[in-house]
């Protein structure tokens, strides 16, 4: 889900100066700028910044209205694909240096810059300098394109036949007995992921320089995949979202069992050489679709899904969106291309829809799907559907005051008190014991809940990291090989705008 959004993270997390949780753990120890075993240097995800202003700086934008033709139905993707290459056997050699190796130079090392992000009419993000070697006060004033979408009949594709249509009964699902409280020790940051100075060395490999994100599954026996947001490439540059290689999700795939080393990815899904493809289509006009942002995946079989999010564009809040509809996406070639299933849509309707940010786990004979609303400040709602009918909306049931029901979905009951943003919901079959962890934005931390049946009863939220700690976090997605003891997920930093993987130790 992205996090992605058009400001700084400085989300509602940082408004809150103290935890309202009564549970408080060790707290992540921040370190230095990780540094690869090639020397080069990354981004330290604790950096506070220089918050130092320009002096008398004024910038107006006006609205500027423009209309934006746009096609109907949706064109087809581009499916084109590029089988990697094998990766040098020396880890520090450029498999491209001819493509990834030109300028623009690679941004500094160390922490990310301090200078604020606009967005820009194409709905990503521009950073500006900070320099000021002159007393002179700063002022502009100029027109903030307003995109107005206009439908206009475009060449499509005829949709296939729907599912046929279910009646699931009521079941009863009363909250089961509240499991034990999560105690977490120690959190500890193990490598930086993506970007210059990674482990993975992504902006060499794949030309992924700045992302967020890291959702990851189980995508077959031995392998995991692990989804990214918004990603740009080399003309990336810190803080936050931005650049003219624009793509709204990107895929790799990694065999690493030791993560106590950090993850490495083996591959990544390409459209040309050493270049990370757009495997979800977004139209990227703002208040059309802004851009497609995964928020969870599973496998049943060697069916891969993916749950997503149109976003129809970013609020003038920072940390908020407003999204079109969550979908699932469906892929049977091992995630080399997917298909967004034009009938699994769940509308947002008044923008109070509660599965648009979604993230959805098979457990026995079910798929469940915890939701919240568009933007960071929604309540934990759950449904779920037979594991042979994930894409017939109608087969679904949602959890509403202590039943199963298939008419549920416009008020499902909450299943957690206060909200939660960006969900991640982790099984452990060998345990029967379910996880979640979520950025708490008023906590101004990123929790671990557990219990064991999805709709609860779920214990109190326990910090695991906090933006005290480090100040734009975000995310926190839960690695599907994480074990009783050690806890595993992925933490997005937005200066930086790169993602880092986290070690939790569990008592």
């Amino acid at each position: 889900m992205f996090r992605r959004i058009g400001s700084p993270l400085c989300v509602l997390a940082l408004a809150a100066s103290g935890s309202l949780l009564t549970v408080v753990p060790a707290a992540a120890a921040p370190s230095a700028a990780p540094t690869n075993a090639c020397g080069e240097v990354g981004f330290d995800p604790s950096a506070k910044g220089d918050q130092s202003a320009p002096p008398g700086g004024l910038d107006i934008k006006f609205p500027w209205p423009e209309i934006v033709p746009v096609p109907v139905p949706d064109p087809p993707q581009d499916r084109t694909r590029v089988p990697q290459a094998p990766l040098p056997a020396d880890p520090c050699a450029d498999p491209c240096p001819d493509i990834t190796d030109t300028t623009p130079d690679q941004p500094e090392s160390g922490s990310a810059g301090s200078s604020g992000s606009s967005s820009n009419e194409s709905g990503s993000s521009s950073s500006g300098s900070g320099a000021w070697g002159s007393s002179v006060p700063r002022f502009s004033i100029g027109p903030d394109p307003e995109p107005i979408p206009i439908p206009i009949p475009g060449p499509g594709q005829p949709l296939p036949p729907a599912p046929a249509p279910q009646s699931p009964p009521i079941d009863p699902g009363p909250a089961a007995a509240p499991a034990p409280a999560p105690k977490v020790s120690d959190v500890s940051l193990v490598a930086q992921l993506t970007g210059h100075g990674s482990i993975n060395r992504t902006d060499k490999r794949w030309q992924v320089n700045g992302t967020d994100l890291g959702i990851t599954w189980e995508s077959k026996p031995g392998e995991v995949s692990i989804v990214f947001g918004d990603t740009f490439g080399k003309d990336w540059a810190p803080p936050g979202a931005n650049g003219q290689d624009w793509r709204s999700n990107v895929l790799g795939h990694s065999t690493d069992r030791n993560l106590a080393d950090g993850m490495t990815i083996d591959s990544m899904v390409q459209d040309s050489r050493c270049h990370a493809v757009e495997v979800l289509g977004s139209r990227k006009i703002k208040n059309w679709e802004t851009t497609t942002i995964p928020t969870s995946g599973f496998a049943i079989g060697d069916r891969q899904y993916m749950s997503y999010m149109s976003v129809r564009r970013w609020s003038m809040i920072p940390g908020m969106w407003y999204t079109n509809r969550g979908g699932i996406a469906y892929s049977d070639d091992q995630g080399q291309t997917w298909t967004k299933d034009p009938y699994a849509l769940w509308q947002n309707i008044f923008g109070l829809n509660h599965f648009q940010v979604a993230s959805m786990v098979p457990a026995g004979d079910h798929v469940y799907m915890f939701g919240t609303p568009n933007g960071r400040l929604g309540t934990v709602a759950v449904a779920r559907v037979a594991k042979d009918q994930v894409l017939n909306k109608t087969a679904y049931q949602y959890w509403k005051d202590g039943n199963w029901t298939p008419v549920g979905e416009s008020d499902p009951t909450p299943i957690l008190s206060g909200t939660a943003a960006e969900l991640s919901v982790h099984y452990d079959e060998s345990r029967k014991l379910w996880q979640m962890s979520y950025l708490d934005t008023v906590a101004g931390a990123i929790v671990l809940r557990q219990a064991t049946s999805p709709q609860g009863a779920w214990t109190a939220g326990v910090p695991m990291v906090r933006s005290s700690d480090y100040p734009k976090m975000y995310g926190g997605f839960i690695h599907p090989w994480s074990t009783e003891h050690d806890l595993y997920f992925t933490m997005s930093e937005w200066d930086s705008y790169n993602v880092y993987l986290m070690h939790a130790k569990l008592d």
